[in-house]
């Protein structure tokens, strides 16, 4: 899996850097946001956030289009472009048109007693808006659509990082919350509770960390991480004690196709953070996915 903007390899196994936590309550729409942002934190205020579903990809190799839904509350929105990103953004451009949430420097985003939505109802999580939480946003993408016009029957697969789960309904929506449904069930068995309380962990907010002048934090932006042999889990505790913050490891019971141990590093920054690792053994995964969470924790504290 691939995040795109990030400047390493390493970084790619970032899961979570869109997350929704951490957002302002109020926040405010500057010209300097992306329509995906802007929708994304609407969706925050409303307690519908947005999801994005590939439709298809077309072209040659060289010359590849896709093709985007996005779904926010009861609209949807289609959006194409050359990358995944830009018909991302091609999307949520269009449901800002319809929700009529122009970028503009004193716009704010409505509450959603203002504009007549209701947020998720607190008795029924919906489980597209529970992977959304602390985690790096989902892949959907329909992969079958089979049946008469009067009774389809779509299948949706939702991805993250290695894992993936299918949902079917009658419709697409209802065939992605089924994958998001099987998506958390998993996941809850993998870190016991996805909706539990953050407030109640240490956390640090990931852009203090550029400003921080801690020992641990300045030795990890000056030296390389490619020391052969080096216990990553034990520097990365030894960093989250001297920055406020809590790791915790999920093993993943499958296996990689590679027949190798998989490794979740989750740690307690806002937005959260969530690492994967490989390797021979459980501790190898573990310490790799210490070296990746390193890796990251790098990048943020070193931009500029």
């Amino acid at each position: 899996m691939s995040q795109e903007g990030f400047p390493t390899a390493a970084a790619r196994t970032i899961l979570n850097h869109n997350s929704s936590l951490g957002l302002e309550v109020t926040p405010s729409v500057s010209p300097g946001k992306t329509p995906i942002q802007i929708l994304h934190e609407y969706g925050t205020k409303t307690g519908h956030l947005p999801v994005y579903v590939m439709e298809k990809a077309e072209g040659e190799a060289h010359r590849r289009s896709f093709v985007f839904n996005v779904s926010i509350g009861d609209v949807t929105c289609t959006g194409h472009g050359l990358s995944k990103k830009a018909a991302k953004h091609k999307a949520a451009e269009a449901a800002l048109s319809v929700l009529k949430l122009e970028p503009g420097p004193n716009h704010q985003i409505p509450n959603a007693a203002d504009n007549g939505v209701e947020a998720e109802a607190q008795n029924q999580p919906n489980p597209v808006g529970i992977l959304q939480r602390g985690w790096r946003l989902p892949e959907y993408s329909v992969c079958m659509e089979a049946g008469p016009p009067h009774q389809k029957e779509f299948t949706v697969t939702c991805r993250m990082e290695t894992l993936a789960e299918t949902g079917t309904g009658s419709s697409k929506k209802q065939a992605k919350r089924a994958a998001a449904e099987k998506m958390a069930t998993k996941l809850q068995a993998l870190q016991g509770c996805l909706d539990r309380p953050w407030a109640l962990k240490p956390t640090v907010r990931l852009e203090c960390l550029r400003t921080s002048s801690g020992e641990k934090l300045s030795a990890l932006r000056r030296n390389p991480l490619s020391t052969p042999n080096t216990d990553y889990v034990q520097m990365m505790l030894e960093l989250s004690k001297e920055q406020g913050f809590e790791v915790t490891y999920f093993d993943i019971d499958e296996l990689t196709v590679n027949g190798q141990y998989q490794c979740l590093a989750e740690l307690s920054t806002v937005p959260v953070t969530v690492c994967h690792g490989t390797g021979i053994s459980c501790s190898n995964a573990h310490n790799d996915a210490a070296h990746s969470a390193l890796q990251y924790v790098k990048i943020m504290a070193s931009a500029k």
